[in-house]
């Protein structure tokens, strides 16, 4: 048959078509469907694709359920209805370049480090007060112009999927200033965000996610930052019900002016405000010059005595669109926080809980030396600060390893390195020369 078959209609049951090529079947259409020339079906009476293999280019198409089909070729502005591929192989690299078309990264796709709460070396889980840029959880600082307005927690209130969140309790019914800021930051490591290209012209788009509580409704505040703190954009979420986890999201052109390290210094600082004065806020949703931390209009949960904020979840990523939370090894998350902090104690334990792990005990090469070699857990960001304690927490002081006589003068390290140090030195001669004393450390190489 060749030709065009116009208003063509199979009237009854049993009535039938032949598709021939001179004389050799092609295809057979009846009330079954289109059949091969073999009897197979091509495709079923209603319009179903099985056990075949389609070719070429399918556009602007639906295929609602694919099932032991292989496609090849290009698929272009279709939709795979059910959301459900099972039994099927990618062609290798498919992923991938997907994922680079969308500057979705696969490796530390959070830039955050700590967004879950889990780790808090310095504390384990007391409540502190804290001072202005004093670290609380790890990787964690607090913003604080006035003293004793606020308390930070690590705390085990957390939405389904996590097990902490760091919570912020206002300690009175306080008023910031114009000037006055506070709330949590974390500074970025430059190395950490370089491929975002913030202060370019071709800075990367980014999305910042979390999940937040408070015993207060209404619009909220926070921050981006560079670490000079010239440059800055308020945003604003909303908390729609209290003492209820919400997860929020936005997203935010990157600043293609400023400056912005590359290196091992901070580049993006994220923070999240409890309240913030008239010159210290911003009208959220725009990069602009000088130091904003909080947006205009934003609820002040420090003014209410014993308000709430509880955060968890953060995590800022390449690109338009929040994934779910990046979930590392707690292993890796651990590492990633020792490398600006790190102690020779359990990472469990207290600064000063005074435990046995950890303890050094060096020899006395002279009344004013101890000597050996002290290893980091892990290689630091740059050069440490390194603090002596004792095991009752006394800073600066060592005790006889013998008999736990505790010392007299001030023991410090004058040499500290990324990987370790080899000596505390006591000016006061405070040690007698061959005996053993033992002390704790810790080394902050923060941001």
């Amino acid at each position: 048959m060749a030709g065009t078959i116009i208003a063509d209609k199979i009237q009854t049951e049993n009535a039938f078509l032949t598709l021939n090529v001179g004389q050799t079947l092609v295809a057979t259409i009846n009330s079954s469907g289109i059949l091969n020339s073999s009897g197979g079906t091509m495709v079923g009476a209603n319009g179903s694709v099985s056990n075949t293999a389609i070719t070429g280019l399918v556009t602007a198409s639906q295929i609602a359920n694919v099932a032991n089909t292989q496609l090849t070729g290009t698929i272009t502005g279709s939709q795979i209805s059910s959301n459900t591929l099972s039994n099927t192989v990618f062609q290798t690299g498919s992923v991938e370049n997907y994922m680079n078309s969308q500057n979705l990264g696969f490796g530390m796709r959070n830039r955050i480090i700590n967004g879950a709460m889990v780790i808090d070396q310095r504390n384990a889980g007391a409540s502190v007060t804290p001072t202005d840029a004093q670290y609380c959880v790890d990787r964690w600082r607090a913003v604080a112009s006035a003293a004793s307005k606020f308390t930070v927690q690590q705390s085990t209130t957390a939405p389904d999927g996590f097990t902490n969140s760091l919570l912020l309790t206002s300690s009175s019914a306080y008023t910031p200033s114009t000037s006055e800021a506070f709330g949590i930051l974390q500074l970025i490591e430059g190395f950490n965000c370089a491929d975002l290209m913030f202060g370019t012209a071709t800075a990367k788009t980014i999305t910042v996610s979390f999940w937040v509580r408070s015993s207060l409704t209404g619009t909220f505040g926070g921050f981006l930052t560079n670490a000079s703190f010239n440059r800055a954009y308020p945003f604003t979420y909303t908390i729609n019900s209290a003492n209820t986890f919400e997860q929020k999201t936005v997203t935010i052109a990157g600043d293609t002016t400023g400056t912005w390290a590359t290196n091992n210094s901070g580049c993006i600082g994220v923070g999240f405000s409890i309240g913030a004065g008239a010159t210290i806020s911003a009208t959220a949703g725009a990069w602009g010059a000088g130091t904003k931390l909080g947006a205009t209009g934003q609820t002040q949960l420090i003014s209410t005595n014993g308000a709430t904020f509880y955060i968890t979840g953060v995590q800022l990523e390449k690109g338009s669109t929040a994934t779910s939370f990046d979930y590392r090894p707690f292993g890796t998350e651990l590492q990633l926080c020792q490398k600006y902090f790190t102690k020779s104690q359990s990472w469990a334990a207290a600064v000063t809980a005074g435990e046995g792990q950890g303890l050094i005990a060096w020899n006395a090469v002279t009344t004013a030396v101890i000597a050996g070699w002290a290893s980091h857990k892990v290689s630091m960001r740059t050069q440490p600060t390194i603090t002596i304690y004792r095991q009752d927490g006394t800073i600066n002081a060592t005790n006889r390893f013998t008999d736990g006589v505790n010392t007299t003068g001030t023991a410090t390290c004058p040499e500290p390195g990324i990987e370790g140090f080899r000596y505390v030195s006591n000016a006061s001669s405070g040690f007698t020369a061959g005996t053993y004393y033992q002390f704790y450390y810790i080394a902050s190489a923060e941001l």
